[in-house]
């Protein structure tokens, strides 16, 4: 295995001429997947301005808008790591109302918030057509090895103890849910995109993997 040290300026206009290489007259879906310590969301929103600066319109979801309810995703407990691996993110749902319709045979009609956690209630967000071309931008943890449909596939890698040290206290129950995950669903081994990011002011591409 071999990696690269890149800053994270060049980072993104890497993944921003990948990302554009793709056929425009078809959406593109693409995962950013990475515990929350990796801030998969924060390359994702980096990614936006530079993608449509090159003409591609994009669209952001984090999957923080696609909890489930309440009453399901807390029924064992606030720091449950096994509920949190299996069921605290709307896949279903996620699929239904944003990767599917995003897909080739889709109708191009997505939700990008399905749930408010905050309010424990639907979004109640209005439906968008996506423009030709357009790229779906996802973000979050566990997003891999699950069946979602993704054309493009990043993981935001980190080992055991950067994630740990680098994971909030209040936070650290969800440590197991991420070993499994690397354990049980090994998403660097077949991410489109391996970027590891134990430092994360000094990231780095897996450019040859076994």
């Amino acid at each position: 295995m071999r990696v690269r040290p890149i800053s994270g300026e060049l980072l993104v206009d890497e993944l921003v001429e990948l990302l554009i290489c793709r056929e425009p007259d078809n959406h593109l879906r693409v995962a950013l997947d990475g515990a929350p310590a990796a801030a998969p969301g924060a390359l994702a929103d980096a990614l936006v301005d530079p993608l449509r600066a090159r003409g591609r319109p994009t669209v952001r979801i984090d999957t923080a808008d696609f909890l489930r309810p309440a009453s399901l995703r807390l029924e064992f407990g606030r720091d449950n790591p096994d509920s949190y691996y299996l069921g605290w993110f709307d896949e279903a749902g996620l699929a239904r109302e944003a990767l599917d319709p995003a897909g080739p045979s889709g109708s191009g009609r997505v939700l990008t918030r399905l749930w408010d956690a905050a309010a424990d209630r639907a979004a109640r967000e209005p439906y968008r057509e996506l423009p030709p071309g357009a790229i779906l931008l996802v973000s979050g943890p566990l997003l891999l090895g699950g069946g979602l449909a993704f054309d493009v596939t990043v993981h935001l890698e980190m080992s055991a103890a950067a994630l740990a040290r680098r994971t909030p206290p209040e936070a650290a129950w969800t440590l197991p849910a991420f070993e499994r995950y690397a354990t049980e669903v090994v998403p660097a081994s077949f991410a489109d995109v391996v970027v590891r990011v134990d430092d994360p002011r000094r990231p780095a591409l897996v450019v040859e993997r076994s």
